[in-house]
């Protein structure tokens, strides 16, 4: 198994999680094929989006793979005019992931991360571990604390 920033992250800050691994091999890596592979409800699976604002700059999103992330909600949580998502090209350059293994946790420069009030309802979320292929489980609170986040309303 690939050990990734994020994964050496929690483990430093004592993060109880768990690793998973799924296979890439078909090419199906939206969020929602990764929660079926992973077996689990993809209401509990979450993403990394990140976005840029005309303002403040970079900033990440944590959202349910199922839904859409609301870019007026987002503005209005980091603070800003408008946000419009990061060009792909721009992913490795500011963050250290690649599209489709973007971690909320481990990023080359910690940016204001705001993950989706509904993470809350559940004891554990998925969220990728830095890799492609790979999943780590913890709590929303957890992941908040080791991201410096906030639950907002996202979508």
């Amino acid at each position: 198994m690939t050990k990734t920033n994020a994964l050496r992250m929690l483990e430093s800050a004592g993060v109880r999680h768990t690793v998973r691994e799924y296979d890439v091999s078909d090419g199906k890596i939206d969020g929602v094929s990764v929660a079926r592979k992973l077996g689990q409800d993809p209401e509990r699976v979450f993403k990394t989006l990140v976005a840029t604002g005309k303002t403040k700059g970079i900033n990440v999103f944590v959202i349910p793979v199922e839904y859409e992330l609301d870019l007026k909600k987002a503005a209005r949580a980091a603070g800003d005019k408008y946000v419009e998502m990061l060009k792909s090209s721009e992913l490795e350059p500011q963050t250290g992931y690649v599209h489709g293994g973007c971690s909320p946790v481990g990023m080359k420069k910690a940016f204001p991360t705001f993950i989706e009030e509904t993470a809350t309802l559940h004891e554990t979320i998925n969220v990728s571990a830095g890799h492609v292929g790979l999943q780590m489980e913890l709590s929303p609170e957890d992941l908040a604390k080791v991201t410096s986040a906030v639950f907002e309303n996202l979508v």
